[in-house]
């Protein structure tokens, strides 16, 4: 995948956005994806990276104590240029990488494979990731184990929104209905006093 044409990124933010779920509170579904990642991969550190013009945040994290780094150190803004699993075995052998503030300073990564999060329109939004202090690879198992926690962790971001959708558009119902009670309402007493009418 190259990197994306001005246009074609700002329809990738619009694509997140869409998705209202940057700088929200950690939700346990999400939680337990990571957990998961971090336990299949065994890394110390995994996390739920979402990419937007300037950071990546994360929505959930373990082995780490920030919330989101700029975007031009992020590991992740390389991973979601790829179609597949972004993987750096050794980041002191990757002269992207070798002088990342992230490898020469906390969390000191070493390590680092990231699965794209790609939405039905093909926009990669973030990735799922697990990270370590120490030079490594992933077997073939963890790797297919890697793309299909992130498969479920996209699941989760559509039925997150898919459920915010449906209640904005029971409470738009509900609103609309409100309205029409309170019209019959006020035909009703508009009749009872011009035609002086009981009903």
């Amino acid at each position: 995948m190259a990197a994306a044409s001005p246009s074609m990124e700002a329809a990738r933010i619009a694509a997140l956005n869409r998705y209202a779920i940057l700088d929200t509170e950690p939700e346990q579904s999400f939680d337990d994806l990571v957990i998961l990642a971090a336990y299949v991969c065994r890394t110390p550190m995994a996390m739920l990276s979402l990419v937007d013009e300037h950071r990546q945040w994360f929505k959930s994290k373990v082995g780490v104590q920030v919330r989101e780094t700029p975007r031009e150190i992020s590991f992740c803004s390389h991973a979601i240029e790829q179609d597949d699993l972004f993987i750096v075995p050794d980041t002191f052998a990757d002269p992207r990488f070798r002088e990342n503030p992230l490898v020469v300073g906390e969390p000191r990564i070493r390590f680092y494979a990231g699965a794209p999060l790609i939405s039905e329109d093909g926009f990669a939004l973030g990735t799922l990731c697990v990270a370590d202090r120490e030079a490594r690879k992933l077997d073939e198992d963890q790797k297919n184990a890697l793309k299909s926690l992130s498969r479920l962790a996209l699941a989760q971001m559509e039925l997150r929104l898919n459920l915010r959708l449906l209640k904005d558009a029971l409470n738009d119902r509900t609103k609309e209905e409100h309205v029409r009670e309170l019209e019959l309402k006020r035909l009703e007493e508009k009749l009872i006093r011009v035609l002086g009418l009981k009903l």
